[in-house]
This record gives C-alpha cells, structure tokens and sequence, in this order.
C-alpha cells in the first residue's frame, strides 16, 4: 500500500538520533550545526556608542535658552579610546563606534553643528538616545544569541566573532554512502558496451548531500545480481549514517535491492509512496547497524533528485540535530502552461522561479519526465500538487519548496 508523503517522512524520521558531537574553530565550523544553545556573554552592544561622527551632549542641556546653543567642546571620545565622563554644559567630540562618554546621552551630528575653537553652535535639540546605539540593544547578557539546531553561515559565524568565541560545539557531518544498481550503468566518459549509460544519479545525489553538510562516500557500480547486491549494500553499511541505494527498488524481475535488504534483515519503515515521480521509495534501518538509516530511491534522475530532496534532506536535517527537517513550503502563483495529474497522487513539479509584475512566481518547467535529466539542470523549486487536484494552470497558487532553502 502507497503510504502519503506527510506519514511516510514520519516514518522516516522516527527515533533519528543526532550525530556526535566535536569542538571546532569558527573557520573549521563553518556549514556545521550548533550542538547546544549560545548566550551572549555580556550585553551586546556591550557598551553605547556613536552611530554617527559628531559631538556627544546631555539632552538636558537644551531645555532652555535658545534657538541656539554654543558650548565648549572639553573632551573627546574615538573608537578604542573612550573619553573621560562628561560634566553639564559641556560636549565631547566623537567620531562613528566611539564609547559614549558617562553622561552624555545623544549626539549631534557634525553637519549640523559651527565649530569655531573649542566651542560649538548648533540649532538642533536633541533627543535622549539620538544617534546612540545602546549597550544590549542586540542583545541582554546571557540571551540565546545562537540556538542549538542552527545552521552556521556567514552571519553566524560573525555574531559568535563579536561575542569572543572562538570555538563551538557542533554535530559532526553525517556520513552518506551512494550505492548505483544496474547492468546498464557504466562511469561517465568510460567505454562501455551498446545500450549502456553514463551513470549520473550519484552525481546529483552527492552534491545536494555535500550542499546539506554531509561527507558523501560512493560505492562502485553494482551489476543486478541479488548476492553481489547484498554484499555491497552490507559493506556500505559500516560506517555510514545514511545508505543511499539507487534503482532496482521497483518490482520488476531485475528489481534486486528490496530481495537484497530482506535478505540482509533490514527492517523496512515502508516501501511504496504516494508521490510523483518517485512511487517506488523506501526507508529501512539494519538492527545491527545502529541508527543507521536506508533511503532506497528509485533510479529515474528526476525520480532520484527528488525523493533525495525531500526524504534524504530531511534525514541528513534531523541527523544533525536540526529542529526543522521537513521542506519548507511557501504558497507562490504559477506560471507555465496548463498541467494535468492523476489526482491519486501528490506530484512534485520541476520550477524555476521569476520575477513577474513584481512579484515572485515559479514558472513550471515543460518536461517534467522522472528520466529527464534537463528539468533539473534547469529547476530551483518543486511546486506541489496535492493529491485529489487534477490539474493546475497559470495564475494558480500552490506551495513551492525553494531547493537552495532546502539544501542548505
């Protein structure tokens, strides 16, 4: 029996344990997942400071006279080199990232204040706070700047510079194993006989894998025989945290990886989903290995790319301990022309997302083949057609999975 996707990712999901944990430097974490939650060790910003090049002042002292103001400049505050407190009546120079001197609560700024010697002029009043970045405005002292789960980017690895860590705890990459079926296959720009093919899948598989954080190992093509299957599926066990097979998972006589995992005992979640393209899927784990997880997809490169995408990427996602593994799905009008299913099953639509009258939209792509290679090479973006709707045309809304969003 077909099971839905939504119960099926469930199933695949259950009881995924996280990876191990390890200490890196922040250039070595870069890609990596948080392991533990990240508070800021103090305030941040950890004191105030000027925004602006300019002169720091007591908004009290503007509330009477006027409309102009001269006060004698008697000191002066620059980033790294803060200036001593600032008494009533006077003003302090600063410049952009200096300490706000202890007093002074605003900062006028130099285009509108006459300097002449060691006094200014100015018309404006300030405000408390004007042009001030306050200390903790960020974030309080011992505040979750970084929560466990994440991802570590660019804008992350800065934020845990500024708040003095130079190294982190984080999951340790996951270990994907590619394993190819298929007398037909033969490595690209290798000789092989009439009616042979460029193996391309594990290709595919192994840069999203790598895109989502993984280390990706691959097995050397294995022909259709049940023995050798079951060999080279048992070696590909050791040491992997997520065996990936590819083709021969349907039910045809040549059709060996299911026979082959029975054989071995794995105990299978569920083999058969209701999704298109990609019927033929299945998640087992061996006992004996561990928490290893076995993603069985079939070997159709549109098939393959996209049962990888939405059950491979999940499994590396909870692996690493990421609390949001299922793809994220964002409502976006469609382009293209008119598409008709079997409303039986919840299809997955190649896409390319444009901008259109200013808004986005994803644009379906015409060859929408489970053995095309050429709508992927084109998509960055599944539309989802849910199961019971028959047809989708220009101008419809569906949900669109963004891959760029789901890889990383």
């Amino acid at each position: 029996m077909l099971v839905p996707y939504d119960e099926a990712l469930a199933l695949a999901l259950k009881d995924v344990s996280p990876v191990a944990i390890e200490r890196l430097s922040l250039p070595e974490a870069e890609g990596r997942v948080l392991a533990d939650d990240v508070k800021a060790p103090y305030p941040l910003p950890p004191f105030s400071y000027s925004a602006m090049d300019g002169y720091a002042v007591r908004s009290a002292d503007f509330a009477s006279g006027g409309p102009r103001w001269t006060f004698p400049v008697v000191s002066a505050s620059r980033a790294g080199h803060p200036g001593p407190p600032l008494a009533p009546g006077g003003v302090a120079r600063i410049t952009t990232g200096g300490h706000l001197p202890e007093g002074a609560d605003a900062i006028i700024i130099q285009e509108n204040v006459e300097r002449v010697g060691d006094a200014i002029t100015t018309a404006d009043v300030p405000f408390a706070g004007q042009h001030v970045r306050a200390a903790g405005a960020d974030l309080a002292k011992d505040a979750i700047a970084l929560s466990a789960g994440t991802r570590l980017g660019p804008g992350q690895l800065g934020l845990l510079a500024t708040l003095d860590h130079m190294h982190v705890l984080v999951r340790r990459p996951p270990v994907v194993t590619l394993l190819s079926t298929g007398d037909e296959l033969r490595p690209p720009g290798s000789p092989g006989p009439i009616g042979s093919i460029p193996e391309s899948n594990t290709f595919v598989l192994g840069a999203i894998a790598r895109r989502a954080g993984a280390v990706v190992r691959r097995v050397p093509l294995v022909a259709d025989d049940l023995d050798e299957t079951a060999r080279q599926v048992e070696a590909a066990l050791q040491g992997t945290d997520l065996l990936v097979t590819i083709g021969g998972a349907s039910v045809g006589d040549r059709d060996l990886v299911r026979p082959a995992l029975e054989k071995l005992g794995v105990d299978i979640a569920f083999w058969g989903v209701k999704v298109k393209p990609g019927k033929p899927t299945a998640v087992g784990r061996m006992p004996r290995a561990g928490s290893t997880r076995i993603l069985s997809v079939p070997g159709n490169p549109g098939s393959a790319t996209m049962i990888f995408s939405i059950f491979g990427v999940p499994l590396l996602r909870a692996l690493t301990g990421r609390p949001d593994p299922a793809p994220r799905r964002t409502p976006l009008r469609i382009l293209g022309a008119h598409h008709r299913k079997n409303p039986v099953r919840e299809e997955y639509l190649r896409a390319k997302l444009l901008l259109h009258d200013g808004e986005l939209c994803a644009q379906l792509l015409t060859n929408q083949s489970s053995g095309a290679v050429t709508s992927f090479a084109a998509a960055d973006a599944l539309a989802v057609l849910a199961s019971g709707e028959a047809s989708v045309g220009s101008g419809d809304r569906l949900p669109i999975i963004q891959l760029e969003h789901l890889w990383w």
